[in-house]
């Protein structure tokens, strides 16, 4: 999987699913629906642990790291993620519906043949999904509160555990489950409906990322004087290496040089350049929304505002804690998109295919935005110079 990456072997097992879901009879389709069963249930056992692996030791480094210039940042951070998944959203809902075909869709979906597996494996879940966030949340405060080491060493070691479990044990795995996926779906007659309708959500998607970018560097350049365009222009190397590396902590190097060059000073950048590579998710609130809404109305489930609220309110703290590896962000947002939005073990599986897909440009709206935000904060603290 080094020579390829994940997002390689991604990209070949949807088409290999799809061809082999063509001539596949229903008894290999049951055996794969029955192995994909297996690694469902798996990554359901594995979400509550995921949450408090990751959740737990963010809350707590971010507490006993407090000041000023964090708190101002961190907020920023969280208004800017926040403000791209709900833009997402109401785009989405104005678009949607009638881009990837409403009803006729859902007609189409409910009249396909269903594949049953062989058999199940149940693997309950230690804890309810909200149960791990609220959890979480009190042992990373208490942690930060009390400055105790026993059990801020506990957590970091057992965040080590989740994200080798990751490594090693789910996303060898994911190639050969979304093909399983795209394989059940081909047999059931669904994936034509499916890619015709996530094909044009992704259009609307890159849009929405080059009008995210504009608009955070229209509002930086009200905070220094500079040209919005040219803003945008010096920070390009660091969107093209976030498109290559689909690393934010990979690309800090290069977005920390670029916004140094827009007149931000170095201590400045310095501090919250590293930072937002952590906390500021636009690009991924934005397509993980966007992506969401699509799965809810192809279904026919709801999707009101203040469910999505909610969601996104959520989404903003759960991806704070994102693992650094590719499609770290949709791991650590499998608990809410289940607990919040009802997904099925299906939709969150097309959720991981389709948001690595997307996850160099995603990557790259997040590090390109991480500039904005530094020229914001050096207005507030720092002497900054126009662009």
């Amino acid at each position: 999987m080094k020579k390829l990456g994940l997002l390689g072997w991604i990209l070949i097992a949807i088409p290999l699913g799809i061809l082999a879901g063509w001539g596949a009879p229903v008894w290999a389709a049951r055996i794969m629906a029955s192995l994909n069963g297996i690694f469902s249930q798996f990554l359901g056992f594995m979400i509550p642990l995921i949450i408090v692996g990751f959740v737990t030791p963010a809350i707590a480094e971010v507490g006993n790291r407090a000041g000023k210039l964090l708190v101002a940042t961190a907020m920023l951070a969280y208004f800017a993620t926040f403000f791209a998944g709900m833009l997402s959203y109401f785009t989405g809902t104005l678009t949607f519906p009638w881009l990837i075909g409403g009803e006729q869709l859902v007609a189409n979906l409910e009249a396909a043949n269903s594949v049953k597996p062989y058999f199940s494996v149940d693997i309950p879940a230690i804890m309810p999904v909200m149960t791990a966030l609220v959890f979480a949340f009190m042992t990373g405060l208490g942690i930060a509160f009390l400055k105790t080491d026993g059990l801020k060493n506990i957590a970091l070691e057992f965040r080590t555990i989740i994200e080798k479990t990751i490594r090693v044990a789910i996303l060898p795995v994911l190639p050969f489950y979304i093909f399983g996926i795209f394989m059940i779906m081909t047999v059931e007659g669904q994936v034509a409906v499916i890619l015709q309708a996530f094909i044009k959500v992704i259009a609307v998607i890159f849009i929405l990322h080059i009008f995210i970018l504009l608009l955070q560097y229209c509002i930086a350049a009200c905070f220094n004087g500079g040209n919005p365009l040219r803003m945008l222009r010096t920070m390009l190397p660091a969107y093209f290496t976030a498109l290559g590396t689909q690393s934010s902590a990979a690309t800090i190097p290069v977005t920390l040089r670029q916004t140094i060059k827009m007149g931000v000073r170095e201590d400045i950048a310095g501090f919250v350049v590293p930072l937002c590579a952590t906390i500021h998710m636009s690009g991924s609130a934005l397509k993980i929304t966007a992506c969401a809404l699509t799965l809810l109305i192809m279904h026919n489930q709801p999707y009101d505002a203040a469910l999505f609220m909610h969601f996104v309110a959520m989404l903003g703290i759960s991806i704070v804690a994102a693992p650094g590896i590719p499609g770290g962000s949709i791991m650590a947002s499998l608990g809410i998109l289940s607990g919040i939005l009802g997904f099925d073990q299906q939709m969150l599986a097309l959720m991981i295919a389709l948001y690595i897909a997307m996850d160099s440009f995603g990557t790259a709206c997040n590090v390109t935005g991480d500039g904005a935000l530094a020229v914001i904060l050096n207005r507030f603290f720092g002497k900054t110079k126009a662009a």
